[in-house]
């Protein structure tokens, strides 16, 4: 809090946000009778707030973006300087941290070549879609328009990210909505949709059937997150990429991956599809590009999207005649370039792998404890625990009581996630996604946290 003039005054602090700050996610009904939560200051994986209580952060900021803790004084500093030196031109113009970073990141990405910046996970996939429709009408006569998006998925904020909404919560109350999004089944085995031996196999060939029912003409891309997210933490099955892969090639269908959670090391490599093999046509990032110490996003194409954008430079209308005015910002990729040194110099994707598989061996072992814990999965620092009402009938377990769990632990000092709020009656998965600097003492504290909670809320 330093260098903030009246900032020790943290009750005015508390009440200037209880008076004009419209919070994100919130009810505010309940400030006025409880504080806002209001957090001050950050270090490693720990963070205080006004009340001087200190939390372990168990998901990386709220919305596993934090990848490489807090307090990193380099990116501040590489932030600064390149501020100082030149903060901001328009994206019609290069500037020296988004060149440098474009080449850096396309280094991680065999078979991508091309960056566009904007400033967040919502309209990095709204250039996706823009450039699927202009596609269509450039080259498709019009034709192959329609976006396939995945049930529980969950692409963003914005009206058109809304359209492809795999939470229906999520969308309720703001639409209409354009048309041409349409949704395929997910891909839970724990929630089995088919009695069948190959479940990723099946799965995919759902996709397949949605495709045919709307005619492979019409259909011009598939949105998927390479692990879904705030739907519960879901790895697809053995053989789910494989076959999709298949299916987009088949039907000449791009192939988008939503990487704005999964990417920048979250599931222990670069980016979470590089476990599966698949080649992709666009790939969007944003939160844990920088780590939150500057806005960014990235919408990544091939060589084969980008030069359907230069076939006739007579063509006035030929261009992606897009726009994102902070995506000219240089603080986001100068915080970039040294959130992947962090990253590369501390081998964190290395450690990323090691304390997910404590911390998911850690869950297996509260799962042999604790029966209302139906189910455990995730793929490196991304993790979540299904909580049941009876394993046998995999009931959910009734919502207000997950979130005493959550409660609970932040009470004791552990902040931790549960399945978005948007899927009703499945709203029952606790999330996990610590900083990628993890340490096994870290996950302990955190396990251990539920261990209790568990204990307390459901005996």
């Amino acid at each position: 809090m330093e260098g903030f003039a009246g900032l020790n005054d943290i009750e005015a602090v508390v009440e200037a946000d209880r008076a004009h700050v419209w919070h994100h996610l919130s009810q505010h009904k309940a400030y006025e009778t409880v504080d806002p939560r209001v957090i001050v200051e950050g270090k490693g994986l720990r963070v205080w707030d006004a009340k001087g209580k200190e939390h372990i952060d168990a998901v990386s900021g709220g919305v596993w973006t934090v990848n490489v803790g807090y307090g990193r004084t380099s990116i501040a500093d590489a932030v600064r300087d390149q501020l100082v030196k030149m903060n901001y031109f328009a994206g019609a113009a290069g500037s020296i941290p988004g060149s440098v970073f474009a080449k850096r990141l396309i280094e991680k990405m065999p078979g991508m070549s091309r960056v566009y910046y904007s400033n967040s996970g919502s309209e990095a996939n709204e250039k996706v879609y823009k450039m699927v429709r202009q596609i269509a009408h450039r080259h498709h006569g019009g034709k192959k328009w329609k976006i396939l998006y995945r049930d529980r998925d969950y692409h963003g904020t914005t009206i058109a990210a809304l359209a492809s909404a795999g939470q229906d919560q999520r969308a309720m109350q703001y639409g209409p909505f354009p048309d041409g999004f349409v949704r395929v089944p997910h891909c839970l085995e724990y929630r089995a949709q088919w009695e069948v031996e190959n479940y990723g196999q099946r799965a995919a060939d759902a996709i397949e059937e949605v495709i045919l029912r709307e005619g492979p003409d019409t259909v011009g891309c598939l949105i998927l997150e390479p692990v879904t997210a705030g739907g519960g933490v879901i790895v697809p099955p053995n053989g789910y990429w494989e076959r999709v892969q298949e299916i987009c090639r088949k039907y000449d269908i791009l192939l988008a991956i939503d990487e704005v959670v999964c990417g920048v090391g979250r599931t222990g490599t670069w980016f979470g599809y590089q476990h599966y093999g698949i080649k992709p046509d666009f790939v969007t990032m944003a939160k844990g590009v920088a780590s939150g110490y500057a806005a960014i996003s990235c919408t990544v194409t091939t060589e084969r999207v980008f030069d359907m954008f230069k076939d006739d430079p007579n063509d006035p209308m030929s261009y992606f005649r897009d726009i994102s005015t902070f995506g000219g910002c240089t603080s986001g990729p100068a915080a970039a370039l040294e959130n992947m040194r962090i990253i590369e110099d501390e081998g964190l994707l290395a450690n990323t792998v090691a304390m997910g598989d404590y911390c998911l061996s850690n869950l297996q072992a509260l799962m042999d404890k604790h029966k209302v814990i139906g189910d455990v999965r995730g793929k490196g620092l991304f993790l979540g625990a299904e909580l049941v009402a009876d394993r046998a009938t995999k009931e959910p377990a009734d919502e207000k009581k997950v979130a005493a769990v959550v409660a609970d632990c932040n009470a004791q000092g552990v902040i931790i996630g549960m399945t978005n709020r948007s899927i009703p009656g499945l709203n029952n998965t606790l999330c996990l996604s610590p900083a990628l600097i993890a340490t096994k003492d870290d996950i302990d504290q955190i396990t251990g946290a539920i261990d209790g909670a568990l204990s307390r809320v459901f005996g």
